[in-house]
């Protein structure tokens, strides 16, 4: 049970952004087993150990901006049942997080340098995003969860062929993603104007970009 949704708006606050420090700084623990690949992995060569690496870091990223922009949203939320359903995700997407974390460290890689940019920059998207409306934020959940399924697919055509391992966990965050996409759907989210979803996919390259290197 989510303890926040008892709190006053400021001792709310100070929880969600309690939630956030600790996703920067303490290791995510999955609620669900790490995705096992049907074939085990092949051996990978250097270059293509450090391109695995490179893109379970951009989907790490992704994840870590996942809970700042649902702990945004949920914060802002009139509506219980819509905080409720946001706080489900985002506790979905810790699987993720641990996941991608896990499986940068077993490709030798690091995190991203900038993660606490990535979180504050969300963050300021999930708040503009819910003080908007309930049916506006869902909307944003939305089309987020469609570019990131899109993300997503074309990731699992960058995976070096032998790494089954990180295609695994690729495609269950994908299946979830859709099913977050869905469920915000049928809860009443409203369609989001072109320009804002052009906007969300240039700052999405942006992130995606400078994560793959940073």
């Amino acid at each position: 049970m989510d303890m926040t949704r008892h709190l006053g708006r400021g001792d709310k606050l100070l929880a969600l952004l309690d939630r956030g420090l600790r996703t920067l700084a303490a290791p995510a623990r999955a609620q669900r087993p790490c995705p096992q690949p049907r074939q085990e992995s092949s051996a990978l060569s250097d270059a293509e150990a450090r391109e695995s690496a490179a893109l379970m870091r951009v989907n790490h990223v992704g994840e870590i901006c996942a809970q700042a922009l649902y702990t945004a949203q949920a914060l802002t939320s009139r509506d219980p049942r819509t905080a409720a359903q946001l706080e489900a995700a985002a506790q979905e997407e810790v699987d993720h997080l641990a996941w991608t974390a896990e499986r940068i460290a077993e490709l030798g890689g690091r995190p991203s340098l900038l993660l606490p940019l990535w979180w504050g920059g969300a963050f300021g998207m999930g708040l503009a995003a819910g003080l908007a409306g309930d049916d506006w934020s869902l909307g944003f959940v939305v089309e987020t969860e469609r570019q990131v399924e899109a993300h997503l697919a074309s990731h699992l055509e960058r995976l070096p062929a032998g790494d089954a391992a990180s295609r695994a966990i690729v495609e269950q965050m994908k299946v979830d993603e859709a099913a977050h996409g869905d469920l915000a759907l049928a809860a009443g989210a409203r369609a989001l104007p072109e320009p804002v979803k052009q906007a969300m996919r240039l700052a999405a390259r942006v992130m995606t970009r400078t994560a793959h290197h940073l």
